[in-house]
């Protein structure tokens, strides 16, 4: 689904066409341009041209993050794991011309089929079976990418090696001090928490680090087809890579607070629950998982350091999408849930 660009979002729609004109095979005459609302980071775009759609990635505007938002480091993720995990988009070109669009940008080649978003689409059904396998098959996916070899895939400087546990519990508690706004907790306990118990890495992989329904295409049998959204992917712990994923997993049982920020279908009857999941995930790896309590509470942080950033550019009028308003609300409801993990 996309809709009209917004105000805020618009582009230099001739200036862009111009450069794609010059990389990419497609007609004269300027692109229909239309907008993915579903992004809250990256900005993502529909170039729709009479025989060819692409997608083209910017970040936003505003504050952002050091090392957040890198177009050529995403675009790069991309190119070189195409060739040993097939369920990457094709990259067609990176344009580092700030001229266009004041920031580095690149295009994709768009993908048809589904995106699962809050609920099912109007004239799609799932049986039990149906969900449960689904749900299996997306952490099978991730079990595939966590089994590159990020040396056949040249991406082996992706990552600074090991230590990488240490290091998100560090950065992201940075993150979120640097984030805070009033309306919100300080996490101090919830952080003091995870660096006493961080656990040495289990191993260094090619991590995703936003896995969820809404960034994978399906095909009409349901199986994967693309996996979307790489802006986040590095070498890390896989165990990591998981438990940010099973942040937004809502399950059917979670309170009804949670369940107003779902944005998959997993409540849907047959869908595996977090736990199930994990134990899932354990059993195609062949791994024994050590305490799960540590990877849980630190996936339900970090989703509240990002919906956080998100918030600040909002608070500060960064952006005006009506969608962040509440989004420091999620940011001290995270902070109770982490602390009632911790018990």
């Amino acid at each position: 689904m996309t809709v009209p660009v917004r105000p805020e979002d618009a582009f230099d729609v001739p200036a862009v066409h111009a450069w794609v004109r010059s990389t990419v095979d497609v007609p004269d005459g300027e692109p229909e341009v239309r907008q993915f609302p579903g992004g809250a980071s990256n900005l993502t775009y529909l170039l729709r041209y009479p025989d060819r759609d692409l997608v083209l990635r910017r970040p936003p505007v505003g504050r952002k993050a050091v090392s957040a938002h890198d177009m050529r480091r995403e675009y790069r993720v991309q190119r070189q794991l195409k060739p040993v995990y097939p369920y990457v988009p094709d990259v067609v070109g990176l344009c580092e011309d700030h001229g266009i669009l004041g920031s580095d940008f690149y295009l994709m080649d768009r993908v048809p089929g589904i995106i699962l978003r809050g609920d099912l689409p109007p004239d799609m059904t799932l049986a039990p079976a149906e969900a449960h396998a689904l749900a299996t098959t997306l952490v099978d996916r991730l079990v595939d990418l966590h089994r590159v070899d990020p040396a056949a895939a040249g991406l082996g400087d992706l990552g600074k090696g090991a230590g990488y546990v240490g290091r998100q519990v560090r950065g992201w508690t940075e993150r979120y001090a640097a984030a805070r706004t009033p309306n919100v907790p300080d996490f101090v306990p919830v952080t003091d928490w995870l660096a006493r118990r961080r656990p040495d890495d289990v191993a260094t992989v090619v991590v995703h680090n936003d896995w969820r329904f809404d960034n994978v295409v399906l095909d009409a049998d349901l199986a994967v087809v693309a996996v979307l959204d790489w802006e986040m992917a590095t070498l890390g712990d896989p165990l990591m890579d998981l438990g940010g994923a099973l942040a937004y997993w809502i399950q059917a049982d979670d309170d009804a607070f949670f369940q107003r920020a779902r944005r998959q279908p997993t409540h849907l009857p047959g869908m595996p629950t977090r736990a199930e999941l994990v134990a899932h995930y354990a059993e195609r790896t062949g791994s024994p998982l050590p305490d799960w309590s540590f990877y849980e509470v630190f996936g339900l942080f970090r989703l509240a350091v990002i919906m956080q950033q998100i918030y600040y550019r909002y608070h500060h009028g960064q952006t005006h999408n009506p969608a962040f308003e509440d989004f420091w609300t999620f940011v001290a409801y995270l902070e109770w849930r982490c602390r009632e993990v911790i018990g």
